[in-house]
């Protein structure tokens, strides 16, 4: 990063540290470096290359967001330590819980007052949570309240790394109080599974986002120590950051929006598709499954009568099966409508003929489990009504 310092020498009063704000972006965090970034960032303002590795440890293996809790730093050193690398990225704006306390829905500000959303939901075998990998979203999907506000910006990769660690503290804490409090004594909560479907494209933000991806999966303390096969990264379609994100070496889910089977009507719903055809986007998809041995998950929002027809649902699946069999999965979601859009949700008979067809090409098939439709559980809902 070209903000560290290039020597052992203690930055002279006024110069660009550390844990200065980079342009339009939050101050540098412990989670924007690799483990050995962190201890030459370390040795470069003066301290023990050993303390990096303490940092590490309190914030990704003890979960703590307390310096007074950060005993093993020594008490002269550790706001300074504190300072440049654990700098407060996320301020809480709104907490949501719905289903009988079983989802969270959270508005964050951001260091230049950006607004963003994650959203945390129990399940009897898993805890997912949903983020943000941008301030908004430039792809203009009509549908989508996130893609009607624009792009702010890109999410640094600290902000979208302090999601998940604010999500697990939350659990650690008791916060999300669905659940059965006395087995979680003897085992308590944390965060399994992460999908990358809150606000924002994520392969808009490449490196970013593999950044983020790293911090997550690296054993503890040099990250969070997820499996890779637990997160989840969704894309509209950007073909080429396909290709690359399967030459990275890290086995995520790729969750493909398609939306629609056909161009003419793709080209409404999902605008990139005027750039990437529907068979391109579906090409690297596969490809990504051939690289990497992931079933791909193909998202598919029904909208009442715009992309719910049968004849729809038979050529998605012809599309799918001539490309080979085994190789993807199709989540329809029942769309959760924005307030004043034309766009809702598919009728219950409709969408159940929806995946006979799907299914009756062989395709595997679920409709997604639609969570907090009764505290704006849509992508950018929360986050425009707090604004």
């Amino acid at each position: 990063m070209s903000e560290l310092p290039t020597s052992s020498r203690r930055p002279a009063p006024g110069e660009l540290t550390f844990a200065a704000p980079r342009r339009g972006m939050p101050p540098a965090h412990l989670a924007d470096l690799t483990a050995a970034g962190r201890k030459a960032a370390v040795e470069a303002l003066g301290h023990k290359g050993f303390r990096a590795r303490q940092l590490s440890t309190h914030y990704f293996e003890r979960l703590v967001d307390d310096p007074a809790e950060m005993t093993d730093l020594p008490a002269a050193e550790r706001g300074a330590l504190v300072g440049a690398f654990l700098p407060r990225l996320l301020e809480p704006v709104r907490h949501r819980v719905a289903d009988e306390g079983r989802t969270m829905k959270s508005v964050w500000r951001l260091h230049d007052g950006s607004l963003v959303e994650s959203v945390l939901m129990r399940y009897p075998d898993r805890v997912t949570i949903c983020i943000s990998s941008q301030a908004g979203c430039g792809m203009n999907c009509p549908f989508c309240a996130t893609g009607q506000g624009g792009l702010t910006r890109n999410l640094s990769t600290g902000e979208i790394v302090e999601q998940v660690l604010a999500g697990a503290r939350m659990l650690r804490r008791g916060e999300l109080p669905g659940g059965d409090a006395e087995a979680e004594r003897d085992r308590p909560l944390r965060v399994s599974n992460v999908v990358f479907m809150g606000m924002g494209e994520p392969l808009a933000n490449y490196t970013r986002v593999v950044g983020a991806l790293h911090r997550l999966v690296d054993p503890a303390p040099d990250g969070l120590g997820l499996s890779a096969r637990g997160i989840t990264v969704s894309t509209v379609g950007l073909v080429p950051a396909i290709g690359r994100l399967a030459g990275e070496g890290l086995p995520v889910t790729l969750a493909l929006s398609l939306h629609a089977p056909d161009d003419e009507l793709r080209d409404e719903l999902v605008p990139v598709n005027t750039r990437w055809r529907v068979a391109e986007a579906l090409d690297a998809a596969y490809g990504y499954f051939r690289r990497t041995g992931r079933r791909v998950s193909i998202e598919y929002a029904l909208i009442r009568d715009v992309n719910d027809q049968a004849w729809r649902a038979d050529l998605l699946g012809r599309l799918l099966t001539e490309r080979g069999r085994g190789w993807v999965h199709v989540n329809p979601i029942p769309l959760n409508p924005t307030p004043g859009s034309r766009w809702t949700a598919s009728r219950p008979g409709v969408q159940e003929e929806f995946v006979a067809r799907l299914r009756a090409h062989g395709i595997p098939t679920t409709v997604r489990d639609t969570r907090g439709r009764d505290i704006d559980g849509a992508c950018g809902q929360l986050a425009a009504s707090t604004a």
